[in-house]
């Protein structure tokens, strides 16, 4: 049973305010907007995109009415062969959620003249874009086509964005109506995150544009009406200045520089030789797949006889973002990552239904995304509460608050106390994310699975990793990624994380008289989730350095007393029954920040015996911070961290995974800098070396 968000589509803004934001492009014919994008799709420069073969980059300055966005999507899912992947990066300062995207396209008419639009439109609108800052990936068609929208202001989201030297943008389309919020310094930072014979396209660009863009270092080309109704020639004007080439040399080592303390990978993945993963639940599956999109092969290790017998073992676990009053790096990684996932879902759902003559079939993934109401438990729980609700204008996609009739209304059952609604959460069955995950990843490249087989070594020998089990030895490697959960840190190389494992015990309760009528997830002091196959999922304990993993009595007690410590004196709470002791107890990694853990392996040994040289006193204090700034930190070389997702790895767990794939192959990621830094490995030992302090 799924509760019906009663608020979702309660937006500020009706369509003539839309418009204004997004108005259409100079093109008053489908034909030219057609004519536009086969324009672009010829001006392509780079050999791979020429030949049908790798990945195609294109920036996209402005949303617009989103019509030029479309047809460059759909003409190259139609008219581009299969081994060409295409990304788009579409910067708009103005964030818009799918139902503002369907109002705008509904009112100006614009597809019923362009049906053959309608079908990537309504993917689109399907993947629901928030209107969150930040970037969103949306990917398509297993992998061959992804669109990152990056909202927000331009200027941030330009200069905290990493460049990829082995995947630049290969071209920029220039919308009208954002032409003029063009500058020197947002010029010249679109130049360091492209090729250096990158060329950028606009429909009746101003002269001041042109001069901008030249003196950058890129070529432009000038459309007219006239020229794209085949009327004329366009006007294209070819820079070659090795001079300015050098200048954006020199702003990629200076921002790479700046950022030199979050390392990025010595070498990249290659598809002839696999990655390696370590591990069996949604964090390792989630990798192999965003691998796969890429064609990269890999080899999973397992220590288990199947997928998602770790803390990824739950019969049903809570999706939904992690909010801060502040709305910091934190909460804004958790809503993308939470959409991210959800998009995830939403995609293997639909191929397991799509596939079902393939082989192998996709697992069936049992969610339901009836949304989640979080209130709070005790006096201070419910000031937390308060300030997040009170502190931001939350879009109402994300989350929004209710009243205690509201609250009654959408749960189904009494409640009787105001809340924060998250509409587009709810529950999901982990392991069976991991398993169709690996089952789709297996239709996409060549991958492997090796179960019950316990990785208890690993080592480094000339520059490449090899992996021990039980007398076997596997490799050699030249990417090994530790997605292994609890056991993380059991490896000498990975021994010194700084991240600590918390029981959790989830009570299995029996769905009878009222509270089987529950129609949301719960949070307050412990999660209840509706019925699943008669039962509902209450919990979870949360105990530090546990001294055993087995089934604990008192934390059964615990779990329950939770929910009647959050919900006093309503009747359905007395119909949770945990006399049967049915429960399962999983083993959650967890960081001190709440951040999980992505990216290149830190070489502590390495890190403090440098401190060690750079001792601080205050004389030196300043010169230590530098050298930490701009030197590359230690990491050893193809070992990879992707881990302490918490009790929100669901939501994290998947973005996490694509981010390390798109370092793993030198592709651009959808996250920026200040987010890199705070998911980086090495983050707790560089975080007090940057401010000056002592280990």
């Amino acid at each position: 049973m799924t509760a019906k968000p009663q608020k979702s589509c309660q937006f500020k803004r009706d369509y003539p305010q839309l418009i204004n934001l997004y108005p259409p492009c100079a093109l008053t014919t489908a034909q030219s907007l057609d004519n536009l994008t086969r324009l672009r799709r010829s001006r392509l420069t780079t050999p791979s995109a020429q030949l049908g073969q790798g990945l195609c980059i294109m920036g996209q300055w402005g949303l617009g009415d989103g019509l030029e966005l479309l047809s460059l999507l759909q003409h190259w899912q139609t008219q581009t062969q299969n081994n060409t992947r295409l990304l788009v990066k579409v910067f708009e300062p103005n964030p818009i959620n799918d139902y503002e995207l369907k109002l705008l396209w509904n009112q100006s008419q614009s597809l019923i003249s362009q049906p053959h639009l309608q079908p990537i439109a309504d993917a689109i609108l399907k993947a629901k874009p928030a209107r969150i800052i930040g970037c969103q990936r949306l990917i398509f068609d297993d992998g061959r086509i992804t669109v990152d929208l990056h909202f927000g202001d331009l200027h941030t989201s330009l200069t905290n964005l990493p460049h990829s030297p082995a995947h630049p943008i290969q071209q920029w389309l220039v919308l009208p109506h954002l032409a003029s919020q063009l500058s020197g310094k947002l010029v010249w930072q679109m130049a360091r995150l492209s090729a250096d014979d990158a060329q950028l396209i606009g429909v009746y660009l101003a002269e001041t544009v042109q001069q901008l863009a030249h003196s950058s270092g890129f070529s432009t080309l000038n459309v007219s009406q006239d020229a794209l109704n085949g009327d004329e020639n366009d006007a294209s004007q070819i820079i070659t200045d090795e001079i300015l080439l050098h200048e954006r040399k020199l702003l990629r080592q200076q921002a790479d520089t700046t950022q030199a303390f979050t390392p990025k990978p010595a070498a990249l993945a290659t598809k002839d030789h696999p990655v390696a993963i370590i591990g069996g639940g949604l964090a390792s599956a989630n990798l192999m797949l965003s691998l796969a999109e890429r064609g990269q092969s890999s080899i999973l290790f397992c220590k288990d006889n199947e997928l998602g017998q770790g803390a990824s073992g739950n019969r049903q676990g809570a999706i939904y973002p992690l909010l801060t009053p502040e709305n910091d790096e934190l909460s804004r990684f958790f809503q993308q990552a939470f959409l991210f996932s959800r998009r995830r879902i939403e995609a293997l759902s639909h191929a397991s239904m799509m596939d079902i003559n393939a082989a192998p079939t996709v697992t069936a993934i049992s969610h339901d995304f009836c949304g989640v109401l979080q209130t709070g438990h005790d006096e201070r729980s419910q000031q937390r509460l308060d300030k997040i609700i009170q502190s931001q204008d939350w879009p109402a996609e994300i989350a929004y608050a209710v009243d205690a009739n509201e609250a009654n209304e959408i749960a189904h059952i009494g409640i009787d106390k105001a809340g924060f609604f998250y509409p587009l959460g709810g529950w999901i069955c982990p392991f069976e994310y991991a398993k169709a995950a690996v089952d789709k990843a297996s239709q996409l490249a060549e991958v492997q699975c090796h179960f019950n087989t316990e990785i208890t070594e690993i080592e480094c020998d000339a520059q490449a990793w090899y992996l021990h089990s039980q007398g076997q030895r596997f490799g050699p490697f030249s990417q090994v990624v530790l997605a292994n959960g609890a056991q993380l840190t059991q490896f000498s190389a990975s021994e010194r994380l700084q991240i600590s494992p918390f029981r959790g015990q989830v009570s299995h309760v029996p769905a009878q008289f009222q509270l089987s009528q529950l129609a949301t997830v719960l949070c307050a002091n412990g999660y209840l989730t509706p019925s699943h196959q008669g039962l509902h999922c209450l919990g979870a304990s949360y105990v530090k350095a546990a001294e055993h993993f087995d089934f604990c009595p008192l934390e059964q007690r615990e779990n329950l007393g939770k929910m009647q410590e959050s919900y006093p004196n309503q009747a359905w709470v007395d119909d949770i029954d945990i006399s049967g002791n049915s429960a399962r107890v999983g083993v959650r990694m967890v960081t001190r920040d709440h951040f999980p853990m992505m990216g290149c392996a830190p070489d502590v040994a390495e890190i403090l015996a440098r401190y060690e040289q750079h001792q601080l006193n205050q004389q030196q204090a300043e010169q230590s911070r530098h050298y930490w700034q701009t030197t590359p930190a230690p990491i050893l070389d193809g070992l990879y961290i992707l881990g302490g997702l918490g009790s929100r790895g669901l939501s994290s767990g998947p973005l996490a995974a694509e981010c390390l794939a798109a370092q793993l192959t030198g592709e651009p990621l959808p996250l920026d800098w200040p987010t890199l830094n705070k998911l980086n490995p090495n983050r707790m030992w560089l975080r007090k070396l940057l401010k000056g302090k002592a280990l």
